[in-house]
């Protein structure tokens, strides 16, 4: 079963998740600081990493751009707040997902099933896709832009080969969030319109007037070549 670091300093809500991610048969590793979560990351490496916002010391944010240096692994943010700067700094800092507290055990069991599923090799049927000087190889989860390799998270990979997959073809929020996140109901177009953005940073000539990963005015987006 899927091993999940849980950092949270509150000793209360360190135990209460603890123990219901250990009802929903996951592996629970826990500790209390940013600090703290980066070593025990480096020396035994989880399969998905919840961390809460407000820690002492390093805070989520910091936390979550360490881990970042290090790792792909899918990142919960954790906040007590559902303010929108909040949200896209921690999706900015290199979080694929959040939750605000108090929040439902079962949904966040549901979102981290979800992530993990998808942080699985991505089936597209293709060997190579490509657009402009950018590559990438669905099997190796590899991208490439002018023949250097570009690093992405998980989410990242996901969103950008569903998007190649679909040249041409507008893909709403909610259909990527199905299909690179796989959540429906509770899912955020905050998430979508972030990993665009730091998309854009990546493979762009010129993020600020993006060529190929175009906003669709109340549609989405869709892969342009």
């Amino acid at each position: 079963m899927s091993r999940i670091l849980v950092v949270e300093d509150d000793e209360r809500i360190r135990l209460s998740m603890r123990l219901a991610l250990e009802d929903e048969g996951y592996t629970v590793d826990d500790v209390a600081s940013g600090e703290e979560a980066v070593a025990h990351f480096a020396n035994d490496p989880s399969e998905l990493v919840l961390i809460d916002l407000m820690l002492p010391g390093m805070d989520g944010f910091e936390t979550c751009r360490a881990l970042r240096k290090q790792s792909t692994v899918p990142v919960i943010m954790v906040t007590a707040r559902s303010d929108t700067h909040d949200v896209v700094a921690g999706l900015e800092a290199g979080a694929d997902d959040y939750v605000t507290k108090p929040f439902v055990a079962k949904e966040l069991a549901a979102r981290i099933r979800a992530l993990l599923r998808r942080s699985r090799p991505t089936e597209t049927g293709a060997s190579v896709l490509s657009f402009g000087d950018v590559e990438i190889e669905p099997d190796a989860g590899v991208v490439r832009r002018g023949g250097e390799e570009v690093h992405c998270t998980r989410t990242e990979f996901r969103l950008l080969c569903e998007l190649a997959v679909n040249t041409g073809r507008v893909l709403s929020r909610e259909q990527l969030l199905e299909r690179v996140w796989g959540y429906d109901y509770f899912g955020d177009g905050r998430l979508v319109d972030v990993h665009v953005r730091r998309l854009r940073i990546k493979v762009e000539p010129d993020p600020g007037n993006p060529r190929f990963i175009l906003t669709v005015r109340g549609m989405g987006y869709k892969l342009a070549v």
